[in-house]
């Protein structure tokens, strides 16, 4: 169920937890970014919420939007329920697919000390920082209601055996 307002009513409990998200079918959709700031978000995301009620593809969380950003292009994601569509823009994601989640309290000006300290947490564990994904859950109409902004970050990530035994050897010099 999602609100009036289009953001999510109820949204997964994936702060500071990794998900293994291997083989979940999206529904994708290119959209255009100006330096990493999308242009026409909310036309996009009502055009991909249109699209996907008319192939009758279900959402686990309706209104969850993945948002990844790129220079001049970006992709929007929604983790759809399992079904058989030869519609375009549905995928899998790839096997492995690992994210890390994080919930941050604040706007996207504030954004830059939570990544930090997830990617910081990742490389301590001997994970490599991939793809950054943002999904908004409050928009400015239901922030004040629902207890200010909050923006769920999930960072791909790979196991790296390398960096994991560097991260060792530094921790043991250190001490």
């Amino acid at each position: 169920m999602k609100l009036e307002c289009g953001c999510p009513a109820n949204v997964p409990d994936w702060h500071n937890q990794d998900i293994a998200l291997a083989g979940q079918l999206v529904h994708s959709v290119s959209i255009p970014m100006f330096l990493h700031m999308p242009i026409g978000y909310e036309l996009q995301v009502e055009r991909q919420r249109q699209t996907l009620r008319r192939l009758n593809l279900s959402e686990p969380w309706p209104g969850m939007v993945l948002m990844r950003t790129g220079l001049l292009r970006g992709r929007l994601l929604r983790l759809l329920e399992p079904a058989s569509s030869p519609a375009r823009g549905l995928e899998h994601l790839p096997n492995p697919f690992q994210v890390r989640g994080f919930l941050h309290k604040g706007g996207v000006g504030s954004l830059a000390a939570s990544v930090r300290r997830m990617q910081t947490d990742l490389i301590k564990t001997g994970k490599r920082p991939l793809q950054l994904y943002l999904s908004h859950l409050t928009c400015p109409r239901c922030a004040a209601a629902r207890g200010g902004e909050k923006i769920l970050l999930l960072r791909h990530w790979a196991a790296s055996p390398a960096l994991l035994k560097r991260v060792k050897d530094l921790s043991k010099k250190s001490v």
